[in-house]
C-alpha cells in the first residue's frame, strides 16, 4: 500500500484509540461460555445435561446441520485473526504492539473466542451430533485457511470485516429465532447472545469505514466496488469433512432454504452499509470513483433479480447426507 494510504492509519490512531477501542468489553463484564452450559462440579450437572438433551430432541436435523455450519465457521478463528494480522499499517508487528489496531485485534478476537467454545460445548452436550467428524471438518478448514481477496489492503480488509460481522449477526440471530419456536430456550439464548456480540464488532469496523469515507472518499469508494465486484467470500468456504466435497455448497444450501441466511440477506447487507456509509451523499469524487459510486448504490437491487430468476428455476430439491448428523439425509 502507498505510503500516503499508510500514513492515514498512523494518524487515526488516536481516534481507534478513543473510538473503537471502548467497544470491546472488559474480561470481568464479559458473558463466558460457563454462563449457559451445565457445572460439571455441582451435583445438578448429570440432570441438567440430561435437560439440554430433552430439548435438542425436538430440533430437526436441517436445523442441526445451520447450528454445526456456524460453529465450524466460528472455530476457524485463527484463519480470521491472520486476515487482520496481514493487513498493511494496521498488523500487530510483534504480536504485543500497543497500538491501537493491534489492540483491537487482539481483543477481538478473544471475545470472537467464546463463541466457537460455547457451541462446540453445547452441541457435544446434545447428544445430536457426531463431534468427531466435526472436529475433522475444523481441522480441515482451518488447515485450508480461506482466499480473503483483500490483498493486504485496510481499506479492502474492514470493508470485508464490516459486511461479515453483519453476516454472522443475521446468521445467529436468525438460528436463535428458529430454536425458540422449536422450544429450546437455553439455545436460543445462546445464539441471541452471540448474535450480540456480532453486532457490537458490526459497529466497530462500519465506524472505521465510515471514517475512511470521510477522511479519503475515492480511495474508499473505490474499496467498496473493489470487494463487491469480487464478492465476498464467506468465511467458511473451503469447509470439509473428509467426504463431501461440496460441504459448504450444501450447508449454504440449507441455510437458503431455512432462511438463516439467504442471498436476500447478501443484497440487504450491503443496502444497509450503503446507507450506514451515505455512499449515495458522496461528492468530489473522481470519474472512476463517480461510477464506483453508481455500480455500488444500484447492485443490491441487481442481485435480488438474479436470485429470484435462480430461484425460480430452481428444480426439485435432493437430499444429501451430513457427516455432522450421523450421515442422516437432509432436504437441500
Amino acid at each position: 500500500m502507498p505510503p500516503e494510504k499508510i500514513e492515514i492509519f498512523n494518524n487515526l490512531e488516536p481516534w481507534a484509540r478513543e473510538n473503537i477501542l471502548p467497544l470491546l468489553k472488559p474480561v470481568e463484564k464479559c458473558w463466558h461460555p460457563q454462563d449457559f452450559l451445565p457445572d460439571p462440579s455441582t451435583d445438578k450437572f448429570y440432570d441438567e445435561v440430561q435437560e439440554v438433551q430433552m430439548q435438542a430432541k425436538e430440533i430437526p436435523d436441517d436445523y442441526f446441520v445451520c447450528l454445526v455450519g456456524n460453529m465450524i465457521t466460528e472455530e476457524a478463528l485463527p484463519t480470521y485473526q491472520k486476515l487482520l494480522n496481514t493487513m498493511d499499517a494496521v498488523r500487530d508487528d510483534t504480536g504485543v504492539s500497543p497500538m491501537s489496531w493491534a489492540i483491537w485485534s487482539r481483543g477481538w478476537s478473544a471475545e470472537e473466542n467464546r463463541h466457537g467454545d460455547l457451541l462446540n460445548k453445547y452441541l457435544y452436550l446434545t447428544g445430536r451430533v457426531d463431534m468427531k467428524m466435526i472436529e475433522k471438518t475444523i481441522q480441515y478448514l482451518i488447515g485450508a485457511g480461506m482466499a480473503f481477496k483483500v490483498e493486504h489492503n485496510p481499506y479492502l480488509g474492514f470493508i470485508y470485516t464490516s459486511f461479515q460481522e453483519r453476516a454472522t449477526f443475521i446468521s445467529h440471530s436468525n438460528t436463535a429465532r428458529h430454536a425458540k419456536v422449536y422450544g429450546d430456550l437455553k439455545l436460543a439464548q445462546i445464539c441471541g447472545t452471540i448474535a450480540s456480540d456480532e453486532k457490537r464488532h458490526e459497529t466497530a469496523y462500519t465506524k472505521i469505514v465510515k471514517k475512511l469515507f470521510e477522511i479519503d472518499p475515492d480511495s474508499t469508494i473505490l474499496a467498496l466496488a473493489n470487494m463487491m465486484q469480487k464478492k465476498i467470500v464467506m468465511p467458511a468456504h473451503m469447509m470439509h469433512d473428509g467426504r463431501d466435497h461440496d460441504l459448504f455448497k450444501h450447508f449454504s444450501m440449507v441455510a437458503q432454504r431455512l432462511q438463516v441466511y439467504t442471498a436476500k440477506d447478501y443484497a440487504d447487507i450491503l443496502e444497509f452499509l450503503v446507507a450506514q456509509w451515505e455512499v449515495g451523499d458522496l461528492v468530489g469524487l473522481s470519474g472512476e470513483g463517480r461510477r464506483a459510486q453508481d455500480y455500488v448504490c444500484t447492485l443490491a437491487p441487481r442481485i435480488r433479480r438474479l436470485e429470484e430468476r435462480a430461484q425460480s428455476r430452481a428444480k426439485e430439491r435432493k437430499t444429501v447426507q451430513f457427516s455432522w448428523i450421523h450421515g442422516r439425509e437432509v432436504v437441500l
